[in-house]
């Protein structure tokens, strides 16, 4: 008598619709300098990027400049202070700004990095390295003296190597990395209403003004909107040389309210929102009770808001200090702001900053997914379009992968669950890893990487093209190469088919092949006017478009082996309705063997174990029908 074990596990991806809340679609948060340390581990940020993302954040704003150092590895600042990136052990050997690019587009969030010291060379250093070697540089007051406010030192936002130094930064991010935009805030473009009276400023004026020198008194009306005036030019200036790198990168800004930040730092946020440079407007409203943000709000949006009413979102202080002098939002208080921001009819809000998000065992990204974020949403200078889908993601055991030759599942932790690695040098073993292209479109492939000593140092990947292929050797033992790496860039044309292969062509003796998840994300450098078409559910994940049949694994086998297979909506099901599935075993001679479903199925992902025990070596084959469809596929039990 033979006998068949049959295990059936589900995995079933839901075709659910989302609708975005009309008043809430931008759902921003800052990620704010090294003390906090959210950036200081590539661990941390991918844990970052999963909440928000769980929570229904779609915009984050990190870091990249403060205390008058990049937190990415920079040539500009190589070359003018010898010093790629900011003295901070946590930030050196690593790029964080691209390992938060990775996983935020990963998960759908737009990355608008944030310059946020701007024209602040230094905090309480009297310049710092800044103005050690540039002092010309330095912002002076009517005494002679460095404009020191608030504890931050200054440079003159006026003179033109200041700016061309802020802008260098600006475009080496653009040109470098792919993101979604960049921003300014109370410090870009800004500087205290004392300063301006520096050499080159004071000449300046002077050749505007029949030689006449500035007012004495720094409020002076005429005086004040003269330089106000000058970082409204630059800031036209920062616009239009990010634009023509890219018109669907995004200008955002985050001044103080045009009441305060224009008498105190000569930002004129309202020539801002009616010339439409900024396409995010986001003051920071950081007041600590209702009334004096209502104020704020509705003083900022007369002032500024009116002029721009689409491009205009709430900054909302959520947490801010440390030890006992930290705030921390009230749920009372941050629902009170919500609903005045959504009376206002205000598309949206950015918080400060994204620890106030944790605080508490989560318990304010909690309750903004429950009650405000319950459903997802489309940023609103997107047209309500999805710019930065999820990305795709083939793990080395899904249904679209395809094994061939002697594959073992090997106890490390990969990107969902563990990797498989194989040994085998003497015949060909291989991986190929299918995917569902919706959209024509540039899209940069990524591996899963679980560096360890013995792994190959020849892994050799094909990326599959339109109408050719690339070879790329990966060294899978280099410690440095963990988590997402990028492989390379391919363009691709709809339908469901294989983009990338790893084989065992060079592999060396003794040495293991490594497979674990692989990834695609919409290049938007290369394809910034492909309209992406999205079918998500809650989640995330999926829906199949197409039926498949995956190759059983492992084969050979002996005595078990897994069967995956999808069941899609090609037949226009909804995810209530359910098709007849039928799964049978076959021998070389065509003959029944048993048969290992019967039933009806939802659309989704199924996987389901077949157990040999008592059938002898040999060829059998495994068929699968759902409707029209019908597939076959060969598999080998070795005694």
């Amino acid at each position: 008598m033979r006998s068949i074990k049959i295990s059936l596990a589900i995995v079933i991806s839901l075709c659910l619709s989302t609708t975005a809340q009309q008043k809430n679609e931008f759902r921003g948060v800052w990620l704010t300098n090294v003390d906090s340390r959210v950036l200081a581990t590539d661990d941390n940020i991918v844990e970052a990027m999963n909440f928000l993302a769980s929570i229904g954040i779609n915009v984050v704003f990190p870091v990249v400049y403060n205390k008058g150092y990049t937190l990415y590895p920079s040539a500009v600042m190589d070359s003018l202070f010898g010093q790629k990136v900011i003295p901070d052990v946590s930030f050196q050997n690593r790029d964080f700004l691209e390992r938060t690019i990775i996983e935020a587009h990963r998960n759908g969030i737009e990355v608008i990095p944030w310059f946020e010291f701007g024209f602040s060379s230094s905090y309480s250093l009297n310049g710092g390295h800044i103005i050690q070697k540039f002092p010309h540089w330095a912002l002076k007051n009517s005494q002679g003296n460095l404009v020191v406010k608030n504890g931050f030192d200054w440079l003159s936002g006026i003179h033109p190597e200041v700016q061309d130094y802020i802008l260098d930064l600006i475009l080496e991010v653009i040109e470098n990395y792919d993101v979604d935009g960049i921003q300014g805030d109370d410090r870009l473009p800004a500087m205290p209403v004392e300063g301006g009276y520096e050499e080159y400023t004071v000449e300046l004026y002077k050749s505007e003004h029949d030689g006449s020198s500035p007012p004495t008194h720094f409020s002076n009306s005429a005086w004040m909107k003269w330089r106000a005036d000058k970082l409204t030019d630059y800031f036209l200036k920062v616009k239009d040389s990010v634009k023509s790198r890219g018109d669907y990168l995004i200008i955002s800004s985050s001044p103080t309210p045009y009441y305060w930040g224009y008498n105190q730092y000569l930002q004129d946020s309202k020539a801002w929102s009616q010339q439409s440079i900024a396409e995010n407007l986001i003051p920071q409203l950081y007041q600590y009770n209702i009334n004096d943000f209502n104020y704020a709000l509705n003083s900022t949006w007369n002032d500024v808001g009116q002029y721009s009413p689409n491009n205009f979102y709430a900054g909302i202080l959520m947490n801010i200090g440390t030890g006992a002098n930290e705030y921390v939002i009230s749920e009372n208080l941050l629902t009170s702001k919500l609903n005045a921001v959504r009376n206002k009819s205000v598309k949206g809000e950015c918080f400060f900053f994204y620890e106030g998000l944790r605080k508490n065992n989560n318990q304010l990204g909690e309750f903004l997914a429950s009650e405000f974020y319950s459903e997802a949403a489309a940023l609103p200078y997107r047209d309500g379009k999805v710019f930065r889908p999820k990305a795709k993601i083939v793990n080395e055991d899904s249904v679209s992968v395809n094994l061939i030759g002697e594959w073992q599942e090997y106890s490390m932790k990969g990107f969902e669950g563990k990797i498989l690695r194989t040994n085998e040098s003497n015949s060909y073993t291989s991986i190929e890893y299918k995917f569902d292209i919706s959209d024509e479109a540039f899209y940069d492939v990524y591996t899963f990487r679980t560096p360890n000593t013995p792994w190959t140092k020849a892994a050799n990947y094909t990326i599959y093209h339109k109408e050719d292929s690339t070879n790329v050797m990966v060294d899978q033992s280099d410690l440095s190469l963990k988590g997402w790496h990028k492989l390379g860039t391919a363009f691709l044309t709809p339908g469901y088919k294989t983009v990338v292969k790893l084989d065992n062509k060079w592999l060396e003796d003794g040495k293991f092949l490594v497979a674990d998840a692989v990834m695609l994300m919409i290049n938007r450098k290369l394809s910034p006017n492909v309209v992406v078409s999205v079918k998500e559910n809650k989640t995330g994940s999926k829906s199949p478009d197409n039926f498949f049949l995956s190759q059983n694994y492992p084969n050979p086998f002996n005595p078990s082996t897994k069967i995956r297979f999808s069941v899609a909506d090609r037949l226009k099901q909804s995810s209530s309705e359910i098709g007849h599935a039928i799964l049978r075993i076959y021998d070389v001679l065509g003959r029944e063997i048993g048969t290992l479903l019967n039933e009806p199925l939802k659309t989704g992902e199924y996987e389901i174990i077949f157990n040999a025990s008592g059938l002898p070596s040999g060829v059998y084959f495994y068929n699968f029908k759902y409707g029209n469809f019908s597939q076959t596929r060969k598999m080998l039990l070795i005694r």
